[in-house]
């Protein structure tokens, strides 16, 4: 499928902005998966300096600076995408058990696996604890194929964790979200990654996109899309795969990939330091266009 994103930001300042610094991750990353047909982003105002760059994760980030005074700020990334449908994984019985996983990640050598390691560890937003890991038990007992145990985890938090998305903000801890079983997409799937990771498994965060569908009969509206977030989990024996709890399902040719990492810390849309405007107000604006085949 081809997709068209637009993904507007757009800051009002009370008092003027001086001079800002940003970095912009909101340009969709190439892979095997998905082809990156155009990209560009729309600053306003223009920036004096612009470059962009691959982090560590290979992720695209734009990374300008503003030095006119100013009391408004958008910018619109606008990326025209191919996304390639993945087989289904209809025998999540196939695989080698969770255990063998977790030993194969500790001990191989290839490049992917020692990639993969550094998603066990602990990373800004999501600590391996011991409630995560209570929670998680019952998704990996003894023995379980590793793509179940997976399957599993990301239907139980389907099923006991409401959206609400008045809930959490970014500094929510994840042990509330555990508490009280609620949250957003991210909170989900950094509760995912803290439970796979306090098993000694590899998961890192993914954000992006998704396209929605209208009710039945009515048209879609612009603007009613937003980001999304799922997790990506590492499988020795087929590399990485995608789950996404918010909606209990096995990415495929809906889900548009902007960039992954550790947490969502590392995948921040937009992020910068600014010289003034202390009091603002924020708009975040999304549309997902399907084109086609």
């Amino acid at each position: 499928m081809r997709y068209r994103v637009t993904h507007t930001t757009a800051y009002n300042y009370q008092q003027t902005v001086g001079l800002s610094y940003n970095e912009v991750r909101m340009l969709p990353r190439p892979s095997p998966n998905q082809q990156v047909i155009d990209t560009k982003l729309q600053i306003s105002p223009a920036p004096c300096d612009y470059r962009v760059r691959s982090d560590f994760f290979g992720n695209q980030v734009a990374w300008f600076s503003i030095r006119e005074p100013h009391l408004t700020f958008q910018v619109t990334a606008v990326s025209e995408v191919r996304v390639i449908r993945q087989p289904a994984q209809t025998d999540l019985g196939h695989g080698i058990g969770w255990e063998t996983a977790r030993e194969i990640l500790r001990s191989a050598t290839g490049d992917s696996a020692v990639d993969a390691r550094q998603y066990t560890l602990d990373s800004p937003l999501v600590n391996a604890d011991p409630d995560l890991a209570a929670y998680a038990q019952a998704s990996f007992v003894p023995g379980r194929p590793l793509p179940e145990a997976i399957h599993d985890l990301m239907q139980r938090i389907h099923c006991d964790f409401t959206f609400d998305p008045e809930f959490t903000n970014l500094s929510t801890p994840l042990a509330t979200v555990l508490e009280h079983r609620r949250g957003v997409c991210q909170d989900f799937a950094h509760l995912a990654i803290g439970c796979i990771r306090s098993q000694g498994l590899a998961a890192r965060y993914v954000s992006g996109y998704i396209e929605t569908l209208p009710p039945p009969g009515q048209a879609k509206l612009v603007g009613a899309d937003a980001s999304h977030a799922w997790f990506s989990v590492y499988l020795p024996d087929l590399g990485w795969m995608d789950f996404d709890p918010t909606n209990n399902q096995t990415p495929g040719d809906r889900h548009i990939v902007v960039a992954w990492g550790r947490d969502y810390s590392d995948v921040t849309p937009l992020k910068g330091v600014i010289f003034g405007g202390q009091d603002h107000e924020l708009s975040v604006s999304v549309e997902v266009e399907n084109l086609g085949l």
